[in-house]
């Protein structure tokens, strides 16, 4: 069975920083293409970045290049997102997909979700 349970969230200060956890059971991560999605109060979801199987790149949304990390641990199966320089437009429900279809990322195709996780940046 197919799960993706993600931890790591809280309330931060603006500038402050956070590391989201990720972790899969049911498949190995690195066979295929995982990502971040946060949806605000009162707007849809949107992607926030996407790492391909072992052998492509990651892609961020253009709203938190250079703040936001996205990393794999293979020998945990655990997806992470580092987040740096946080804002208060950041908080966020954040949740972690998997597309089990593909090694490499389009947003539109992620069909296995997790539970989600609050993040609240306090400015």
């Amino acid at each position: 069975q197919v799960q993706l349970v993600e931890s790591g969230g809280g309330l931060v200060q603006y500038g402050g920083s956070l590391r989201l956890s990720c972790e899969a059971s049911g498949f190995t991560l690195d066979d295929y293409a995982i990502g971040w999605f946060r949806q605000a109060p009162g707007k849809e979801r949107e992607e926030v970045s996407c790492i391909g199987s072992s052998r492509y790149k990651t892609y961020y949304a253009d709203s938190v290049k250079g703040r936001f990390t996205t990393s794999r641990d293979n020998a945990k199966n655990t997806l992470y997102l580092q987040m740096n320089d946080l804002k208060p437009e950041d908080t966020a429900v954040y949740y972690c997909a998997a597309d089990l279809r593909s090694t490499y990322c389009d947003f539109a195709a992620f069909h296995s979700w997790g539970q989600g996780t609050q993040v609240t940046v306090s400015s």
